[in-house]
């Protein structure tokens, strides 16, 4: 797979810059820790079990996050997009087994980065720490939050119009299956929704 690196490391460093400004000092530092890695559609690129040891920031592609309990039924917890982080971070952060897989949905450009060496940057830059302070509150706390609120408060519906609004082609990338465990409903119960939409337009 042939692709521009320059391009997507720009877009990862606008990225950085969205949650808050850094040196071109520091966006040295991280482009330091950066190696690009493709995965084709349907691999793994975390196993449940295993730490993880690196971030993934999608510079094309969608990822997606799932558990899968004993009777082998799979639950998807996030979809992961481009121009967004992933890892699973509990599994980062304390360095013990994830709970999750993490599956690439389509073929995927990934700027790998080590959560170790990343980390340590943070700690010794300030405008780094700026940044991870606002990731971590937007990602985890906030966004978080309006997903739990949304689950009980909105119906079905609502959740999965919220979801094209903010990604109005993932129809068309995504499997119907994972958008309905994304949404915590079932095929059917998606089906019946899209059906009924399409009859309103």
């Amino acid at each position: 797979m042939t692709f521009n690196k320059e391009t997507y490391l720009n877009n990862l460093k606008l990225y950085f810059e969205s949650y808050a400004p850094i040196s071109e000092q520091s966006w040295k530092l991280i482009e330091g820790l950066t190696d690009f890695q493709t995965i084709k559609k349907g691999e793994i690129l975390l196993e449940n079990g295993e730490i993880c040891k690196n971030m993934y920031f999608i510079a094309k592609g969608i990822l997606r996050t799932f558990i899968t309990d004993e009777q082998g039924n799979f639950y998807n917890k996030n979809l992961f997009f481009e121009n967004r982080l992933a890892c699973s971070k509990v599994s980062s952060m304390l360095q013990t087994p994830s709970d999750f897989t993490i599956e690439a949905l389509e073929d995927c450009i990934l700027i790998q980065l080590n959560y170790k060496k990343y980390i340590q940057l943070i700690t010794e830059n300030d405008d780094l720490k700026n940044f991870y302070i606002a990731y971590l509150e937007k990602n985890w706390i906030i966004e978080k939050e309006q997903r739990e609120v949304a689950l009980v408060m909105q119906n079905a519906t609502e959740r999965y119009l919220n979801l094209l609004e903010t990604h109005p082609t993932i129809a068309d990338r995504v499997p119907l299956l994972h958008i309905a465990s994304h949404l915590g409903i079932t095929p059917t119960q998606l089906s019946r929704i899209r059906k009924s939409l399409e009859k309103d337009i």
